[in-house]
C-alpha cells in the first residue's frame, strides 16, 4: 500500500482481515487436496487476553495439514469436538498421539462409535513432525504480542494456517507462486 502511496492503519489492515479471512479460507477448503490416512494429532498453547487457550493440529504422515482448531479448555470435550472435525477431512487409518489422556479417551469414545476402528498410537517421538509445524505457527504469533479476542484469535490463527497449507502445497491443481495461489482464492 505504502508503494502506491496509500496510507493505511494497522487497525484497518485488522478489520479487513477479520472480514475477509473466513472467506478466503472456505474457498480454500473446497480447492484443498486431499491428506494421507496415517494422522499426528498434537495440541499448542496461546495466549489470549493473558490465558493459556489450545490450539488442536493435526498432520498426516506426509507434513500435510489436515485440520486445526483453537479450543479454550484442554478436556475431552475440546479433543472429541475437534476429532469430530477433523473427520470431515476423510477417515484415518492410524492417528498418532502424545502422552495425553483427554485425546486417547475422545479417540476411544469415537471408535466405540464407528465399525471400524481407528488404530490409536501413543508415542511421543512419532510426533516431532507436528512439533516442529508447531514452530512455523508460533513464529508468525510471537511477534503479535498476544491475542486480544478468541474470536480474533480463532480468525486469525484460520489465516496463519491458510497460508502455511498454502506455503506447504495444499492446493489442488495449481502450479503458481503462494502469493498467486492467495490471489486466486480471492477471484
Amino acid at each position: 500500500m505504502a508503494e502506491r502511496g496509500i496510507e493505511v492503519d494497522h487497525s484497518t489492515v485488522h478489520r479487513w482481515a477479520i472480514k475477509l479471512l473466513p472467506v478466503l479460507e472456505k474457498a480454500f477448503r473446497r480447492r484443498k487436496r486431499p491428506v494421507g490416512r496415517s494422522w499426528r494429532v498434537d495440541e499448542t498453547y496461546l495466549k489470549i487476553k493473558g490465558k493459556w487457550k489450545y490450539l488442536y493440529r493435526a498432520l498426516d504422515k506426509a507434513g500435510q495439514t489436515v485440520d486445526f482448531l483453537l479450543r479454550a479448555h484442554r478436556d475431552k470435550a475440546a479433543a472429541q469436538r475437534y476429532f469430530e472435525k477433523i473427520d470431515q477431512n476423510g477417515e484415518p487409518e492410524t492417528i498418532t498421539i502424545d502422552k495425553s489422556a483427554s485425546n486417547l479417551t475422545a479417540l476411544e469414545a469415537l471408535n466405540a462409535q464407528r465399525d471400524t476402528p481407528i488404530r490409536i498410537r501413543q508415542n511421543k517421538y512419532l510426533n516431532n513432525i507436528i512439533e516442529q509445524d508447531h514452530r512455523a505457527i508460533k513464529r508468525r504469533t510471537w511477534p503479535m504480542l498476544g491475542f486480544k479476542t478468541f474470536r480474533c484469535a480463532r480468525i486469525l490463527l484460520g489465516g496463519i494456517e491458510l497460508m502455511h497449507m498454502i506455503k506447504k502445497g495444499q492446493m489442488k491443481g495449481i502450479s503458481q507462486t503462494p502469493a498467486e495461489q492467495f490471489y486466486s482464492l480471492a477471484k
